[in-house]
């Protein structure tokens, strides 16, 4: 216990020693590091799957958490092209923001800066790993991984293979550093005030709402993500069919899946139709409301259940869908004003009055009009890769990447300007 408190403090105190000299290193040798890690990534590929089948074997497939947890020849090849992209794009450290002169001669810019030190906390998906590396060490924030016990042999493969990289390109490799996975240090990481300046949680609520109330150290939430998707009478049945099955089949432990369908009363005729993708090839659990409940049953081949209060407002994040029927966008706004996790939300609609009032009034980080909300990415936004989905309002909102990585700090140039009042 004592011998790992040590590691902890040690680890904590080189990060952010490692972060000085990181601020100072030029783009291009980043672009190396990211792209020689693409490659090594690959070429390990043999021994960080042996490492995460070692970590699934502690896994119950019926887990949710299992399939995040899963890496496989197809995902590493995706994580080694995000990381490509994300050595492409043009950091934003340095960036002047605004340029001013003022009376006295005084020249003022305001310039993008590295956060310092930042620590993600994270369950189950070594994926994360990779990508807060990146987007860490593109805008020269050392970081603080503290991945859970269920990815800790994956995680310490590829932290190893991290280092290894960034010691070949004449890099401190303590910029990056794996915390130990037991519950019980979160605590100390998240008093550690003067080594950190950031802490950004990612996983279950419990653990998001741990982190929030009992961090010393400023938090952005990327909270659950409850997602509902409005389908008016005005829209077209093709886009609809077409949108709900993606958003709620293609990967159903991620954030951004589909959770409620709430539909217009006019439309309860083709609600069988509407879910039958989602019935007959991934026999979705659906929980209908009491009016929806009577449209599907004999006429919807998965399973069908009763919709209880507490189907509503739920993250699933398993083949489970709960349908509301409501009368009105008006009632659809309530429901989702009431449930939502102001995560993504969603409508599809013709009507394009509808549209705009939708957009205009939900309260979320990413609203979409006719698409699917697992579009809610970074990589999908251009982004490269992301640190997480920020719900909160302050400094950043919805997929965070390399600015939202950033602060900023004031220069001020003067030839001898002194304060006379």
């Amino acid at each position: 216990m004592k011998n790992k408190q040590q590691y902890l403090e040690q680890g904590l105190a080189k990060a952010r020693e490692a972060s000085r000299g990181l601020a100072l290193c030029h783009d291009v040798i980043i672009r190396t590091v990211l792209n020689t890690l693409a490659d090594e990534t690959l070429a390990n590929s043999e021994a960080i799957l042996a490492a995460n089948l070692s970590d699934l074997s502690r896994m119950p497939r019926s887990d949710p958490k299992y399939d995040r947890l899963l890496l496989n020849p197809e995902r590493l090849t995706a994580i080694a092209q995000d990381l490509r992209t994300v050595a492409g794009l043009p950091s934003p450290v340095g960036e002047v923001l605004q340029e001013t002169r003022l009376d006295n001669g005084l020249e003022l810019s305001k310039v993008r800066v590295p956060m310092g030190v930042i620590a993600v906390i994270f369950e189950s998906r070594p994926n994360v790993t990779f990508d807060v590396a990146a987007l860490c060490l593109k805008t020269r924030n050392a970081c603080v991984l503290k991945g859970s016990s269920d990815a800790h042999d994956t995680n310490q493969v590829v932290v190893k293979l991290i280092h290894q990289v960034l010691s070949g390109a004449g890099l401190n490799p303590d910029a990056v550093f794996l915390a130990p996975p037991e519950r019980e240090w979160l605590g100390y990481i998240l008093h550690a005030v003067d080594e950190i300046d950031l802490a950004i949680p990612r996983g279950s609520k419990g653990l998001i709402d741990f982190v929030r109330d009992n961090s010393r150290i400023p938090v952005i939430e990327t909270g659950a993500g409850i997602v509902h998707t409005y389908v008016d009478a005005s829209a077209d049945l093709a886009k609809a069919k077409d949108i709900i099955t993606n958003a709620k089949s293609r990967r159903v432990s991620v954030c951004n899946a589909l959770d409620t369908l709430i539909i217009h009363r006019k439309l309860l005729p083709e609600l069988p139709g509407l879910l039958a993708e989602l019935g007959d090839s991934f026999d979705v659990e659906v929980f209908a409301d009491k009016e929806a409940f009577p449209a599907l049953e004999g006429r919807y081949s998965g399973t069908l259940q009763h919709a209880d209060a507490e189907h509503f407002g739920q993250e699933f994040l398993s083949l489970r869908l709960s349908v509301k029927t409501v009368g009105s966008l008006r009632e659809a706004l309530d429901h989702i004003h009431r449930y939502s996790s102001k995560h993504s939300e969603a409508i599809v609609a013709e009507d394009p009055n509808l549209i705009e009032e939708f957009l205009n009034r939900v309260d979320a980080a990413a609203v979409y009009a006719n698409a699917s909300t697992a579009f809610t990415d970074g990589g999908q936004f251009g982004m490269g890769a992301e640190i997480g989905i920020s719900t909160q309002k302050l400094h950043a909102r919805g997929p965070m990447a390399l600015p939202e990585l950033t602060s900023y700090q004031w220069v001020v140039r003067g030839n001898g300007q002194v304060r006379h009042r």
